[in-house]
């Protein structure tokens, strides 16, 4: 079954950019799992995004994302796993989950 490891943090901690040692491990977390991601991006800061809503067939554009939060989607894995315990085991082991959270979804199957 397919999961999303949704990866949320203060966005504001990389302000002053990537600290090398971080990315070495999203790179052994990329090696050690490579058998199990399917795909996977680091996001831009919210600050370059737009939220987009349809109201009576007429679309609304705003800049930034929609709600004030303390900790901003900041990249995902797409992850293939044989059920919610093996996918939840590796996003225990992304680093960001020591500065913010990692949720856990399933992919919704469509016939």
């Amino acid at each position: 079954m397919e999961y999303a490891l949704l990866i949320y943090e203060n966005e504001k901690r990389f302000s002053q950019g990537f600290d090398d040692s971080e990315l070495v491990e999203y790179r052994a977390f990329g090696e050690q799992h490579q058998h199990a991601i399917r795909g996977g991006k680091a996001l831009q800061p919210t600050g370059t995004a737009a939220t987009v809503r349809v109201r009576d067939g007429k679309p609304m554009t705003t800049d930034g994302p929609f709600a004030e939060t303390k900790e901003q989607l900041g990249g995902f894995y797409l992850v293939e796993a044989s059920n919610i315990e093996e996918a939840v085991a590796m996003a225990a082991k992304i680093p960001g989950a020591r500065y913010g959270c990692v949720e856990v979804r399933p992919i919704m199957k469509f016939s």
